[in-house]
């Protein structure tokens, strides 16, 4: 899914994560990169000792010219490629410096991306010993490298701190509704999706609000039993539901800790006939 228009500066990905839509800096990008090449080279050390016990065991230079060569590959390609895919553009650098990699229209990058910078990365971040990359990032009006111009892709800044938001309150014409529906605990992630677009909603594009409201609407659906009445707007409902799990929630737990109270108390309590002291 693309990134969803907030404002000039602002983006929000499919997985409801704002970003700063401006690019990161170079000198960002450059400390979140030495710290993966800190960690490439423990990795690096680790796999180096493996294949020379290997070695060691086989005695066979074949073994040796053939790992070298595959181990040689995996760090500089495979691993950034499957670093980059499954964390969606976010290192352990970068999420150290806070920026991430994401494609031109907001979005989060693929494994296509992810293999073409790896690639591209061979030369101008090996072989040149990053000062093409640094260079490019420099001159770059968006700060890009030659491996995100091709996979185009750049890198922003991940904003810090969460913005307030405006507490959940149950639509007054759902809430007899609530009581009596049979509501499911939402997985985390659909509930934090949720619960940031509520948050979010009133500054995002029209197009957009309609589409991820109507999305969400669709996916919390199949967690509440009976639906609410016909013609409930897509956003009172998902504030309908979050505000009664909410309650039966924090119920639950108040429950739960008068029971452990009670079972303290009976635990401490001494035995049928011995006086209590402290009474």
């Amino acid at each position: 899914m693309s990134g969803l228009d907030v404002g000039a500066d602002t983006i929000v990905i499919g997985e409801a994560v704002e970003l700063d839509a401006r690019s990161a800096s170079v000198l960002s990008r450059l400390l979140g990169a030495l710290i993966d090449l800190a960690v490439l080279v423990v990795v690096l050390i680790a796999a180096a000792m493996l294949l020379a016990n290997v070695v060691r065991i086989t005695a066979s230079e074949a073994v040796a010219s053939v790992g070298g060569t595959v181990m040689v590959a995996f760090l500089l390609i495979g691993l950034p490629t499957l670093v980059d895919t499954l964390t969606r553009g976010r290192s352990l650098g970068k999420l150290a410096v806070g920026i991430r990699i994401v494609r031109d229209d907001g979005g989060p990058i693929v494994f296509r991306q992810a293999l073409v910078r790896a690639l591209t990365g061979v030369v101008e971040l090996w072989l040149t010993f990053g000062s093409v990359a640094l260079i490019t990032s420099m001159v770059h009006p968006r700060g890009k490298r030659v491996g995100d111009v091709l996979a185009g892709t750049y890198a922003v800044r991940v904003r810090g701190g969460s913005p307030s938001r405006a507490p959940l309150v149950m639509p007054p014409h759902l809430a007899a509704w609530a009581r009596s529906a049979d509501v499911a605990r939402l997985p985390d992630g659909l509930a934090l999706s949720t619960r940031q677009f509520l948050g979010r909603a009133p500054r995002l594009h029209l197009g957009s609000r309609v589409e991820l409201g109507t999305r969400l609407t669709q996916e919390v659906q199949r967690y509440v039993h009976p639906l609410p009445p016909a013609g409930t707007h897509p956003e009172a409902f998902l504030a309908a539901v979050l505000a009664e799990r909410r309650d039966r929630e924090l119920v639950a737990e108040h429950r739960a800790a008068e029971r452990r109270d009670r079972e303290a108390a009976l635990l401490h309590r001494l035995p049928h006939g011995v006086p209590d002291p402290r009474s």
